[in-house]
């Protein structure tokens, strides 16, 4: 057993094979310091690493983690978008050679119109050299909603049925999850979400159907390991029903 297996001290079963987590919070964290919105961003980053290193030592199958919305992209100030795209372009650069080091498969999810050609590049890049990796894999959500993900599937699945490749009658939920930006990957067994609020914001409406939540209010430049434990020690200790009546024995 490795160190932060032994440190959490949670037996295999009741771990989650896929976290996602909304990443929220960064502005308001730098607003309540005097800094520019920017500035938390940057800090922001600055705890992504760590959190996914632990995921990986920690043996999860995937990681999602919220980076930008599609409507944070559309609505957010253009000097903040600005500085976000040059953040997220310089982080995938310096970044990639920890995620070969450390075995993980890297994916982007969420739509590529908008986003810079920098950022397209360097994701393209990163998504390439890591896509043989067996290590946990890392979906970065950038430029992503929800309604528009199950959208774009079905927009696909219909184009199938219209070339004559599917009938309506073939048409599941299995097909339709075989056409989100996740395929492939397990559905999320927890959502972690920084900054108190409470709300799914968009993010993985359909995979996160019987998905736990769990909320801290500290912002996501604050979120640290110690966080990460604390989700997972709660969500070990809940009974997950997917719907049915869970009947207790002596």
């Amino acid at each position: 057993m490795n160190e932060s297996r032994q440190k959490l001290d949670l037996p295999p079963d009741a771990m989650p094979k896929h976290i996602a987590v909304v990443m929220d919070g960064n502005g308001r964290w730098a607003q309540q310091r005097g800094k520019d919105r920017t500035f938390g961003h940057a800090k922001g980053a600055e705890a992504v690493l760590p959190i996914v290193t632990e995921c990986a030592n920690l043996g999860l199958r995937a990681l999602s983690l919220y980076a930008l919305s599609h409507e944070n992209l559309i609505r957010r100030p253009a000097h903040e978008v600005n500085c976000l795209m040059d953040l997220y372009e310089q982080y995938l650069q310096s970044e990639r050679r920890k995620l070969i080091d450390n075995r993980l498969r890297f994916i982007h999810i969420g739509r590529r119109e908008g986003l810079a050609t920098g950022v397209l590049r360097e994701l393209d890049r990163t998504t390439e050299v890591t896509r043989g990796n067996p290590g946990l894999t890392l979906a970065l959500a950038l430029n992503y909603g929800s309604r528009q993900e199950i959208t774009d599937a079905v927009r696909a699945i219909a184009a199938e049925v219209a070339a004559g490749k599917l009938s309506p009658d073939q048409i599941d939920e299995q097909r339709i999850s075989d056409h989100l930006y996740t395929a492939g990957l397990p559905d999320p067994d927890l959502m972690i979400r920084t900054a108190g609020e409470m709300r799914l914001s968009n993010f993985l409406l359909w995979q996160i159907s019987y998905g736990e939540l769990w909320v801290t209010p500290d912002f996501w430049p604050d979120f640290t390991i110690g966080h990460l434990h604390q989700a997972l020690r709660d969500y070990a200790g809940r009974t997950r029903r997917f719907g049915a009546v869970v009947t207790k024995t002596k």
